[in-house]
């Protein structure tokens, strides 16, 4: 399967969340997310991910481990993803570990998660907070099984984003993971030596 997705800043939150809202209701989740690669960094050269996020909502907590090879769209960064629900992220954690991995990065991504339908897509919109980052994003993403189907897909997220008040200027395809590694070097080097 083929993550179509897209990814914006926001210029107002607020607009944004309200017209989410009135599709269906909104999901507050918080995830924190480990990111892993071997020391030699071979999984980041070759823009592949190996991540195990944990959400917690209101009522539950989940955990669950994703692999995503390198892009098949430059333009929208949409991945070939896997997943699966892990029991018990602990053990994931060690085995990752026992198999060579490192973490690589680590942070926490603050979500307002839309589930609906439209266009005849199941999608899922995402308005994010990273706390080491500033602003807000919007996240629209749907899964596609052939990279034929990727166009059409953007096609129908473009659309939906447009109707959020999103422009062509809004979109991004940074990466949270460089965006946050920036933040903490650049933090790092402004910060007063001991």
């Amino acid at each position: 399967m083929i993550e179509a997705e897209l990814k914006a800043r926001v210029r107002n939150a607020d607009y944004v969340m309200g017209q989410l809202d009135q599709k269906t209701d909104g999901r507050v989740e918080v995830y924190h997310d480990t990111y892993y690669d071997d020391p030699s960094g071979r999984l980041d050269a070759q823009d592949q991910e190996l991540r195990v996020r944990t959400i917690q909502g209101a009522d539950s907590t989940r955990s669950i481990l994703t692999y995503k090879d390198a892009r098949v769209d430059a333009h929208s960064g949409s991945k070939p993803e896997h997943e699966t629900r892990v029991d018990n992220p602990e053990a994931v954690h060690a085995l990752l570990r026992g198999l060579g991995y490192v973490p690589a990065i680590t942070f926490q991504k603050r979500c307002r998660n839309y589930d609906f339908n439209a266009g005849g897509r199941r999608l899922l919109a995402t308005l994010v907070q990273v706390p080491e980052l500033e602003g807000t994003f919007l996240e629209v993403e749907t899964m596609v099984s052939e990279k034929q189907e990727l166009p059409a897909a953007l096609d129908d997220i473009r659309s939906l984003m447009g109707e959020l008040g999103i422009s062509q200027e809004d979109f991004t395809n940074e990466l949270y993971t460089d965006a946050v590694a920036a933040r903490r070097i650049s933090h790092a080097d402004s910060s007063p030596s001991a």
